[in-house]
């Protein structure tokens, strides 16, 4: 019987006390079966019957003194039984108003003497004593805490010897034990008939009652409000001295047809109360009708006009759904529609069964289908609905068989999926994480670990609250809890809202300490390792999940992460590895991370695992050295340990896209270094990359345009490219939108062009047009790397003037673009007009464009970049007309004094170039000579560089003449 008080019957857990039994029809079940198992004892057992107690069971009557008569001595405030014990004292004692009783005798006497009131004296005893085997055959037989050894017990003390007391404790324990399984079986099936009502379920229906509620002929209420505003924690209104009885709310109900009800929402159903009274204050909690399952059955029994229209609103909602086909748009209204037939009795049933599994950050539903009589349901789905029912039991066996019988199903389809979701079953899943059984909760976790490939199912476990309690369960004592808590926030923490809580909450710390244990480098493991390793794979799984945000990185650096990674990464089992390197992997976009992989020594085992037999953790490898080899460190570190080879042989492998991907990402940014591209000169990657040109996702292209652009800048590569006609598909790619390709292909087809073989091919495929029309593009990265590689296309074309002419337009869209505020774009336009005015019909078109203000506007700069080409630009526009008076008069020439005391050789010579053009105007020699200039040229007459030399002279030189001149016209 104790096993039955706590696992089947429904107890409330209010206030500070321990509870008290509910008024549902499962306890009044139950109560009636004990009931009658008390009465009829004494005439079915007699000897079991005068067994005396070995405490006796107390509690507080309602029976006084008067209803008792023949066989107890009655005086003013006390009744005491005839029948004795051996000790002398009474089996039955009424003390005021407290009852105890020794014996079963005296029970079945209590219930015939309260006759009606038998059922209250009952429930009053079992509140009183939670487990009644205690009081009843001692201590040793209980059965409510911990595991019950009450028959192995007795059956010992019947092997050392037995005496009659003995047997008759055996029969009696056997009895209570069968009333036990009657009980559970009673309860169990009765819990499988219906679902008692929350308050959550409650809120669900009254918000959907109020949507069809409201003025009109056509609603199905007037009007439906609570009778109280306040809302407790738990979720219900109703006050704390009322939810010990399991109520939750009141409602007063306005139909169109009859009276206003006032109505009583409790976990056993809804009923008719007595009303508001005392100016609507109070309410006569009374129960005044029968208990119905939920208001809408309550109200079809009360109003035909309820039922009347809510079956029009139900057609109105059918046609519009079936008209404008967005059935998820109006989900609120098929749970109506739901609500409605399901009262009914009626066979219709709707069904959520297809969602969409895309990764976006907030994922969005597919419509449903809408299912007639369940015909195009699978048996899975009725099966797992069935099963669903004995889950909300509250019995913890018939919970752990429920939960494993679920598992049996396929829960990787769909269909058994949304079954789970459709009937509230995820809610029960996450509030058995929330329990005290450790098999409940190992039983919903692997469920839940595995229909949390649902996308859908992911965020409503994370709206339901279930991250936040895996993350607790990540400091059980228990390792398979915790492995499955962590795999299962692995699958759930897949958008952003769910990194952020795991984060939030504390999951990142412990998730990390997972990885933290001996097993590694272990080739041969012991148990206990095995559950380690087992242990920190589930961790890095989820620590893969929740590393797509910076402040998620963040969190596994500060936890101690990246040594714990850097560990693991020296194992030799792929099923951590992969997890493990995934999430290097995406954590290498931190430059943090990056210092840490390169100091730890991970470029090693990085490195190593590109020749795995798994391909997806060389895969994690590649994308790993793509992210990091933007050091050039790190670029030698993966030639040193070897990693050029394998990544050019994973080129190889050209049908997985995702692998090529991170490999030709790996490979350009190791291309970098020119000692790499000589290694893959000899490994022939610049031949497999040409020929990977075609038929490519951006992704690739990018990547392998970016890694040619590399190799580009040695001349016997440039060759490779020509011979192996890689001009032509490169030229083909100017013609596509992506932003980061066109960068690649302007910079590559720039690098080809110093070669006058490959620009004969350039031009004549028309990539010089193409390459100029990318200056319009708004990105100043492309329109950048377009300029660059227009300069030696004129450089190298055979009639450059007359090309660049044939570009309508093109010579003041150049003009133009030295109005950016992007410094690239400006020094690459500048490098531009330095070659296109080389022809002087172009650069008198340019002048009459503005080219010489423009120029002018830029020279107060201090990037040196800018400054040399803005030099040279200066220098080659001198050549026409009076541009060098203009270019003082713009104010251009103090400011290129200046470029002198830079520290880059470059900008000296260019500037010095430019000075010495400019010197041919006497107005300019003069403002170079307040400027300071001879004091800085002097010093470079004397440089190696013969340019420089011969510009610093000539710039002094004109100076010195009219100074010379001057001071002639001075003197005579």
């Amino acid at each position: 019987m104790g096993a039955a008080l706590a696992r089947a019957a429904q107890w409330t857990a209010a206030g500070s006390g321990t509870g008290t039994l509910e008024i549902t029809p499962l306890n009044k079940s139950l109560l009636n079966q004990i009931t009658k198992f008390v009465e009829d004892f004494s005439a079915r057992h007699p000897l079991e019957a005068a067994f005396v107690f070995k405490e006796p069971l107390e509690w507080k009557t309602q029976l006084d003194c008067s209803a008792f008569g023949n066989g107890y001595e009655i005086t003013e405030a006390t009744v005491q039984s005839e029948a004795k014990a051996k000790d002398g004292q009474s089996l039955l004692l009424l003390t005021k108003s407290t009852l105890r009783v020794r014996s079963f005798d005296q029970l079945s006497c209590v219930l015939q003497i309260a006759m009606e009131k038998k059922l209250k004296e009952v429930q009053s005893c079992l509140e009183a004593n939670r487990d009644p085997i205690v009081q009843i055959l001692g201590r040793e037989y209980g059965t409510v805490e911990g595991e019950d050894r009450s028959l192995l017990h007795l059956l010992e003390k019947v092997k050392k010897g037995g005496d009659p007391e003995t047997e008759v404790k055996m029969k009696i324990l056997l009895l209570l034990h069968q009333l036990d399984l009657q009980l559970l079986n009673s309860s169990l099936k009765q819990i499988s008939q219906g679902v008692r009502l929350n308050p959550a379920a409650v809120s669900n229906e009254v918000n959907l009652l109020k949507d069809f509620s409201g003025e009109g002929e056509d609603t199905v209420l007037e009007s439906l409000e609570y009778t109280s505003d306040y809302v407790f924690s738990n979720g219900c209104r109703a006050p704390p001295w009322r939810q010990v009885h399991g109520e939750i709310c009141y409602l007063v109900i306005n139909p169109h047809d009859t009276d206003p009800l006032c109505i009583t929402c409790s976990t056993a159903g809804v009923f008719l109360n007595g009303g508001q009274i005392d100016s609507k204050e109070l309410i006569d909690y009374e129960r005044k009708s029968d208990v119905y399952k939920d208001i809408v059955t309550f109200l079809r029994e009360r109003s035909p006009k309820f039922v009347e229209n809510m079956a029009k609103q139900v057609c109105a909602v059918l046609s519009y759904l079936f008209k404008m086909c967005l059935f998820m748009l109006v989900y609120s209204c098929l749970k109506w529609v739901m609500l409605f037939f399901i009262s009914s009795k009626t066979s219709a049933r709707l069904d959520d069964v297809s969602e969409s599994s895309s990764e976006t950050e907030e994922d969005e539903e597919q419509p449903v289908r809408h299912h007639e009589g369940g015909t195009d349901l699978p048996s899975e789905y009725w099966g797992i609905q069935k099963l669903a029912k004995y889950l909300k039991g509250g019995n913890p066996t018939a919970t752990v068989i429920a939960l494993c019988s679920m598992k049996d199903f396929n829960l990787a389809q769909e269909t058994c999926q949304m079954a789970i979701r459709d009937i509230g079953c995820l809610e029960v899943l996450i509030n058995l994480l929330d329990t005290e059984e450790i098999k409940c909760q190992i039983g919903s976790l692997k469920i839940l670990k595995e229909i949390s490939q649902n996308t859908l199912i992911r965020h409503t476990i994370a709206d339901l609250g279930g991250l936040e309690i895996m993350v607790e369960i990540l400091d059980s004592p228990d390792r398979e809890l915790k492995c499955l808590a962590a795999e299962t926030i692995a699958n759930v923490a897949r958008f952003k809202r769910a990194q952020k809580t795991v984060r939030q909450h504390g999951g990142i710390k412990r998730l990390v300490g997972l990885l933290d244990c001996d097993a590694v480098g272990s080739t041969s493991l012991t148990p206990y390792q095995a559950k380690d390793s087992e242990m920190a794979r589930c961790g890095a799984l989820a620590l893969w999940s929740c590393s797509k945000t910076t402040k998620n990185k963040a969190a596994i650096h500060k936890a101690g992460g990246i040594p714990l990674l850097a560990r693991w990464l020296k194992c030799s089992h792929a099923n951590i590895l992969t997890p493990v390197v995934g999430t290097l992997q995406e954590c290498a976009s931190m430059p943090s991370y990056r210092l840490a992989i390169k100091t730890e020594g991970m470029i090693e085992y990085l490195v190593k695992n590109l020749s795995s037999e798994h391909v997806e953790l060389q895969m994690h490898c590649a994308s790993a050295i793509f992210k990091c080899a933007e050091d050039k460190e790190t670029r030698d570190l993966v030639r040193q340990h070897g990693g050029l080879q394998p990544l050019s042989v994973l080129l190889a492998n050209s049908e997985n896209k995702q692998l090529l991907a991170a490999v030709t990402g790996a490979i350009w940014k190791c291309a970098i270094s020119e000692e790499n591209v000589a290694k893959f000169r000899e490994y022939k990657v610049i031949e497999t990359l040409v020929g990977l040109l075609t038929d490519q996702p951006e992704e690739v292209l990018v990547n392998i345009v970016g890694a040619l652009g590399e190799c580009c800048q040695e001349t016997v590569n440039r060759s490779t490219i020509r011979r192996c006609e890689g001009i032509p598909r490169l030229v083909k790619l100017l013609t596509g939108t992506n932003q980061a390709l066109l960068v690649n292909v302007a910079k590559t087809l720039g690098a080809c062009a110093t070669e006058p073989g490959s620009m004969i091919i350039i031009d004549h495929l028309d990539g010089v047009r193409l390459l100029w029309s990318l200056l319009k593009n708004p990105n100043p990265d492309i329109q950048a790397s377009a300029a660059w590689a227009i300069c030696p296309c004129i450089d190298n074309a055979k009639d450059a003037g007359e090309m660049v002419r044939s570009l309508v337009g093109g010579l003041e869209l150049v003009v133009n673009l030295l109005k950016s505020k992007n410094k690239e774009v400006l020094a690459s336009v500048c490098g531009a007009i330095t070659n296109i005015a080389k022809d002087e019909e172009n650069l008198a078109v340019l002048t009459d464009h503005g080219v010489v203000p423009l120029l002018s506007k830029l020279a107060n700069t201090n990037n040196d970049k800018l400054r040399c080409h803005l030099a040279e630009a200066i220098s080659n526009c001198c050549m026409w007309g009076r541009n060098r008076a203009a270019f003082g008069e713009s104010n251009a020439v103090a400011p290129l004094v200046r470029y002198l005391r830079s520290n880059d050789p470059s900008v000296h010579r260019a500037t010095a170039q430019a000075l010495y053009q400019l010197s041919e105007d006497p107005n300019n020699c003069i403002t170079m000579h307040e400027n300071g200039v001879v004091k800085l040229l002097l010093p470079m007459i004397g440089s190696a560089d013969e340019t420089l030399q011969e510009a610093a002279a000539g710039c002094i030189a004109n100076i010195r003449r009219l100074a010379l001149a001057t001071e002639k016209a001075m003197y005579g």
